[in-house]
């Protein structure tokens, strides 16, 4: 009698310890998928976001369509861009479609760099 007491309080003490270390390998999982997808996101979208409050008149940006232009008007949350040689193309545009910023120094400063 006292041996199945003993097979079934090992039991339920091994089946408490399977649920526990379920949980904590569940736990770590989660960890890790926040750690390696969710935090480099959040990096990224405050490197653009500073990107984003550094834009000045005169800037050379890249639009998340390909195009380069320069900006010449600043709002809230719209840019105007020029683009093109002849400077009558301007276009309205939110900042959410700038996808690089170069300043008019590092421009001509890579472009020489370049040339070497």
């Amino acid at each position: 009698m006292n041996f199945m007491l003993l097979t079934a309080d090992a039991a339920q003490s091994d089946a408490t310890g399977s649920i526990l270390s379920m949980v904590l390998i569940y736990g770590v999982l989660i960890f890790a998928l926040w750690f390696f997808f969710m935090r480099p996101q959040k990096k990224e979208q405050k490197r653009t976001q500073e990107m984003l409050s550094t834009l000045e008149n005169g800037d050379i940006v890249c639009t998340t369509s390909g195009f380069y232009g320069t900006i010449i008007d600043i709002q809230e949350d719209m840019v105007i861009v020029e683009f093109g040689n002849n400077r009558n193309c301007r276009i309205p545009m939110e900042k959410s479609a700038i996808a690089k910023v170069e300043k008019p120094g590092q421009a001509s400063a890579s472009d020489s760099d370049s040339k070497k």
